[in-house]
């Protein structure tokens, strides 16, 4: 059984997280923290919570006067609600049942590459200026944030059980976003040429059938 901080987002093992702590449940629970103890932070779909990933707080970088304060968790490893209590026994949040999921590290470097490359491209056609830089070996997780997944595909991501589907996962996205996102650069620049004098290269009729 854990505390629960459930939020509208999907938090990936390794990833840092900075939060600021307002409410007093919550105040309650990262003092409760301190120390060395651990928390979920499921992701809410729907009004629904199933899956999530166990944090623990590395540091406080500010306390507030009034008891707010700001922090910075770590995620460890990916979680399924069993059961779910409103109130963790004795305190103001919430907690749960939870089965830690078996993760196989099974991705290749061949896949890596394919996504970098692949990522790549993508950043191109997105025309970012300072795009992140990712080193091989690097795990799915690093990237997930960086790819303009959705909410429900970065938490469909966090449900896969093994490295290489989500590495394939990932690669499936990317290879279906590019098109679109250069469907939406070709939109825009005819919508910037709409109204402006613009030379076509005439047509020979000769090969024309009717």
């Amino acid at each position: 059984m854990i505390p629960l901080f459930p939020l509208q987002t999907v938090v990936y093992p390794g990833e840092q997280l900075p939060l600021h702590i307002f409410e007093k449940r919550y105040q309650e629970l990262i003092q409760d923290s301190q120390g060395g103890g651990t928390f979920g932070i499921p992701t809410v779909i729907d009004k629904k919570l199933e899956y999530g990933t166990e944090v623990k707080l590395i540091k406080v970088a500010k306390q507030y006067p009034n008891g707010e304060s700001d922090v910075v968790c770590e995620g460890l490893r990916v979680f399924k609600i069993k059961n779910f209590y409103k109130q963790f026994p004795g305190k103001l949040y919430a907690g749960a049942d939870v089965e830690f999921i078996e993760n196989e590290s099974d991705g290749t470097v061949g896949l890596q590459e394919e996504l970098l490359t692949k990522i790549a491209v993508l950043y191109v056609e997105l025309t970012i200026d300072s795009p992140p830089v990712f080193k091989i070996p690097f795990i799915s997780y690093q990237v997930a944030h960086k790819v303009a997944l959705t909410l429900r595909q970065e938490y469909h991501l966090l449900k896969l059980r093994n490295e290489l589907e989500r590495l394939k996962y990932l690669i499936e996205h990317i290879k279906i976003t590019i098109p679109v996102v250069r469907e939406m650069n070709r939109a825009k620049k005819m919508i910037k040429m709409n109204g402006h004098f613009r030379n076509f290269d005439p047509l020979d009729y000769k090969d024309f059938q009717m």
